[in-house]
């Protein structure tokens, strides 16, 4: 194997995995936010006593 071919496949290598480290996310997760309290406030009076 000549070394010059050696040089080329490791410049692809390198260049793919900076290529996949700084392309757009590929991610599919839905946006998130603040979620909205449906429960009630504790309250000491009203909790179960274990």
């Amino acid at each position: 194997m000549a070394i010059s071919e050696i040089i080329a496949k490791v410049t692809q290598y390198i260049s793919e995995a900076a290529m996949r480290i700084f392309a757009p996310s590929d991610d599919a997760y839905p946006n998130t936010g603040v979620q909205p309290f449906t429960g009630d406030p504790y309250n000491k009076k009203t909790a179960d006593i274990w």
